[in-house]
């Protein structure tokens, strides 16, 4: 189908041709009509969003960024937000007033029902890390002994209402006996009890394990949803593979923004100011500087070698430069191998002789062919078995430090990506002066 330019449909609005308009959206998936929302101000905003039919309305709300959510409310009346969202399911809606001020909040909740406000106050007193703040109550629950044909008018009954029914749970008392696949349904008898083909050997979580684990499991079993018990076994509710994926989205947008040295924050590139950006960027900024004074003092202890050659000083940005790179190689290959759950601390010594033994061969590598131009350039022997050899020292170091670090993090249960580029670099640059400096002095007497 083919999308509608932004100024076509402006001009609907401004015509007031609302019938065209909305014959036009019915047939929008709701992805693209948040996008499109998006780049309409407020009230343009207001108008397409009431034309929409209200079960689609409330998913197009869910699609939406929580700035433009936050935008989008104040132009409706805490009626019509209610019905929004008791149309939501419930994980996307308290994704949204979980963000929202608490006086609000609360204001909100008494035009729902009582169902629904009893599931949203549940799920907002889970942590906000815990698999419990991600997962949606809405599922399908069936008895043992069910015959397939009982299931299917479960299913039937309850689809409406359910984020998903490709995987529905066999329950007694609450309690969560197995599961049972919309696949086995159809393919059984339909006076086939569910006790017969459901699957007792399944994979759950607790509502207090951590997202991101419960994340990874959606990558590593294929899964599309995981049922979440609580201490007894209780089913409390399920956390779906659009939730995973998100989940995994924000974590990934979160080491990204660690490994540049960049505090993290929820909200959009676009949407934060400028004082926001500088805010979270100016911390470790500080930091990286003040730390950078280390490498300054060491290279001011040997300005008698490079008073007495100068040449000296123009190598000192290559081995920076070089040991920091070959540092974060290392590192970002160990950080996504702890995130991935491939490496874990256990791992330091097959690591470190593992990346001791890369350092070699690149060491090696980087300092012949460095030692080569500088004899073209320099024609220098003396000056190029100094800079290669201080170059393969601060390969080998930069490797090991790179590798280390994040692991040495991961074991302290810090985030392995705040050892990335920036504070690397910083360590790597002052051992890579040292070692240049002390091999220069000594080779040439100084």
């Amino acid at each position: 189908m083919e999308k509608i330019k932004l100024e076509n449909l402006l001009e609907l609005i401004e015509n007031k041709k609302y019938k065209q308009l909305n014959e036009i959206l019915v047939n929008y998936n709701p992805v693209d009509i948040s996008e499109l929302l998006e780049e309409l101000d407020t009230k343009e905003q207001a108008i397409i969003f009431r034309m929409i039919e209200k079960s689609k309305a409330a998913e197009v709300f869910s699609y939406l960024d929580i700035d433009y959510q936050k935008q989008l409310v104040k132009a409706f009346t805490d009626r019509e937000i209610s019905q929004i969202i008791e149309l939501m399911y419930t994980d996307d809606s308290v994704d949204f007033l979980s963000e929202m001020p608490s006086n609000f909040v609360n204001r909100l909740l008494n035009y729902v029902d009582s169902e629904t406000r009893h599931d949203i106050n549940q799920l907002l007193k889970y942590p906000k890390d815990s698999a419990g703040s991600i997962m949606t109550v809405e599922y399908v629950s069936l008895k043992e002994e069910m015959t397939v044909k009982e299931a299917l008018a479960e299913i039937k009954a309850k689809a409406i209402n359910s984020e998903t029914i490709y995987t529905c749970y066999v329950t007694e008392r609450r309690k969560l006996l197995g599961i049972v696949s919309a696949k086995s349904l159809i393919i059984n008898d339909e006076n086939t009890l569910i006790k017969d083909i459901i699957n007792r050997n399944f994979i759950s979580v607790n509502t207090n394990d951590d997202k991101e684990d419960v994340a990874n499991l959606f990558k590593k079993y294929g899964f599309i949803a995981i049922p979440v018990v609580d201490s007894e076994n209780c089913m409390v509710g399920i956390v779906t593979i659009d939730d995973a994926i998100e989940v995994l989205h924000d974590e990934t947008t979160e080491d990204m923004n660690k490994m540049a040295g960049i505090t993290s924050d929820d909200r959009s590139y676009i949407n934060k100011s400028v004082w926001d950006h500088a805010k979270h960027r100016i911390m470790w900024l500080l930091i990286l500087m003040l730390s950078a004074t280390i490498t300054g003092t060491i290279i001011a202890n040997y300005e008698h070698a490079f008073s007495a050659i100068p040449l000296l000083v123009a190598f000192i940005p290559m081995l920076m430069d070089t040991g920091g790179n070959c540092g974060s190689q290392s590192a970002t290959l160990v950080i996504r191998g702890l995130t991935t759950g491939e490496l874990s601390f256990s791992d330091i010594f097959k690591i470190i002789w593992k990346e001791f033994r890369v350092s070699i061969v690149v060491g090696i590598a980087l300092a012949l062919v460095n030692g080569i131009r500088m004899m073209f350039m320099y024609n220098d022997l003396q000056m190029a078995i100094v800079v290669s050899s201080s170059l393969a020292f601060t390969i080998v170091f930069a490797k090991f430090i790179g590798a280390i670090l994040p692991l040495l993090a991961d074991k302290a249960k810090l985030d392995p990506a705040i050892m990335a580029s920036p504070l690397i670099t910083t360590v790597v640059d002052a051992f890579s002066i040292s070692i240049y400096f002390k091999i220069a002095t000594t080779f040439f007497k100084l």
